[in-house]
């Protein structure tokens, strides 16, 4: 949790493990010892006894007294390099900031570095320093399944699962996915308590739910709240449709579950988003259905597959819709398509916005990469593409995830006032091969809304509201036939994005 520590003026995504292998700090342990006192459902069991509404709230204490024997501390123990001195001391008695950066002895340069004496590089080994961590899991089979995060026991060499009866076991990790942060340990244990898993299809927005975990350190701690959203799309390229709560969560929890009201798991807790790496009232949990495919094939094949469409998507603002002619700024927008793809095959171009996939609407770029991720290769997905204006609908066989996999695009959002701005001239011989053979035009300067929206020098212009770029006159042409604002498909970089322009 240090490198969250560092950066507390802005907004970070954290993985909420306890520094996932990287330990408890003692001024954290510190800052939460006052709290520690109060049983965290102290709050909702004096409003039960007296609801406001008429209408009774669940019984936070009989959920945890069924359930909680069932959550479980997982300790992970691991190991990583640190510098040190030929004299066997972990460094030469310098400041870290003064004895400049240390080489891995596999580098290259490493003999080169050394035999000059230059800092750094001779003077210093590594040796391995163990690790520790802690996490949260919940036992789904008598027989000893174990639910928890992947990223609880990424890189961890032994896994310790504590029982509330004090028991513990040594773990053994069947398997894990990191596009989904589920992870599936094995003890070997029988007739073990275990919880119910229920299902998030009825889950609704303002509902009632209690997570249980080990907080610091904390054993089965209970925290209650209300589900804030559902089918959260978040910056991390993930493939989780998660839900957002704002239930106590902190370094510690992760891995833990989260049940409804009727004591069922319904999701299981992952992520914060944080200033200061602790809770502020912000937490991600996986709905339980996408947690149990992910058990189910780990178990099976002790490995995951997700299938793949092939696109770079963005989002679509309020200017894209107007470029496009969209009733309202919802949707996927195609940046690319990979050439052989799931989606190059079924005839998706750049331009397109995917607004449905199998009848399941597309409100942000990321609803598309979640759904996609929990299906399997090899399915046909229906797609309602809207194209120049027009409603079309493709279908495509996806593929597989494990292929090479596009990133989501993205493209500032930020628009200006006036004409386009730019300075445009044709592509030479060797930028033409160096972009693959595409047609377009170099811009040269960018100024004015152009600019503002975030095009510059180097970018090559493909394309305007979907409408070929190859010479200025196609570009005078579409500009002709622009309203407040145009999209503009541009190539960086190698990658293709759409940048939208506002023109007044």
């Amino acid at each position: 949790m240090n490198s969250i520590a560092s950066t507390p003026r802005r907004l970070i995504l954290a993985l909420v493990a306890a520094g996932a292998l990287g330990g408890t700090g003692a001024g954290l342990l510190m800052g939460y010892r006052a709290q520690a006192s109060t049983p965290a459902i102290s709050a909702p069991a004096a409003l039960q006894a007296a609801p406001a509404s008429g209408v009774a709230l669940p019984s936070f204490a009989q959920i945890t007294a069924q359930n909680g024997p069932a959550v479980v501390n997982i300790s992970v123990t691991g190991s990583s390099k640190t510098a040190m001195a030929e004299d066997g001391d972990d460094d030469d008695g310098q400041p870290a900031s003064r004895r400049g950066p240390q080489l891995d002895p596999n580098d290259p340069f490493y003999e080169f570095f050394r035999q000059f004496g230059i800092p750094g590089a001779g003077a210093q080994g590594q040796r391995n320093v163990p690790t520790h961590g802690q996490g949260s899991g919940f036992i789904v089979s008598a027989d000893g399944l174990v639910l928890t995060n992947a990223h609880v026991v990424k890189g961890a060499s032994e896994v310790i699962v504590k029982l509330t009866d004090r028991r513990e076991f040594r773990a053994k990790v069947l398997g894990s996915d990191p596009k989904t942060d589920v992870a599936v340990l094995k003890i070997d244990a029988k007739d073990l308590p275990t919880v119910r898993l229920g299902s998030t299809r009825d889950l609704q927005v303002g509902e009632w739910v209690l997570a249980i975990g080990s907080p610091f350190g904390f054993e089965n701690s209970v925290t209650a709240g209300v589900v804030s959203a559902k089918g959260r799309s978040l910056p991390d390229d993930s493939l989780v449709p998660f839900i957002q709560t704002d239930v106590a969560v902190n370094p510690g929890n992760s891995g833990g579950p989260l049940f409804n009201a009727s004591g069922e798991v319904v999701g299981i807790n992952s992520q914060i988003y944080s200033r200061s790496g602790g809770y502020q009232g912000v937490s991600f949990s996986i709905p339980i259905e996408l947690a149990a495919k992910i058990k189910d094939q780990i178990v099976a094949t002790g490995k995951v597959r997700h299938a793949q469409l092939g696109v770079a998507v963005q989002e679509v603002n309020q200017a894209f819709a107007e470029s496009f002619a969209l009733d309202k700024p919802e949707g996927a927008l195609v940046a690319s398509v990979s050439k052989g793809s799931a989606a190059d095959k079924a005839g998706l171009e750049p331009g397109d916005v995917i607004r449905q996939v199998d009848g399941h609407p597309i409100v942000a770029s990321g609803d598309l990469p979640a759904w996609v991720g929990q299906a399997q290769p090899g399915q046909q997905a229906r797609l309602s593409v809207w194209r120049k204006g027009k409603p079309l609908e493709l279908t495509a066989t996806l593929g597989d995830a494990s292929d090479k996999t596009k990133k989501q695009a993205n493209a500032e959002d930020a628009v200006g006032k006036g004409q386009l701005g730019l300075a445009l001239r044709p592509l030479d011989p060797q930028e033409r091969r160096e972009i693959g053979g595409a047609e377009g035009l170099v811009i040269e300067q960018a100024r004015g809304p152009a600019a503002a929206a975030g095009v510059q020098p180097g970018d090559v212009l493909l394309a305007i509201n979907g409408a070929p770029t190859k010479d200025v006159a196609q570009v005078r042409a579409a500009m002709a036939k622009a309203g407040k604002s145009v999209a503009l498909l541009i190539e960086r970089d190698g990658n293709k994005i759409f940048v939208p322009v506002r023109l007044g």
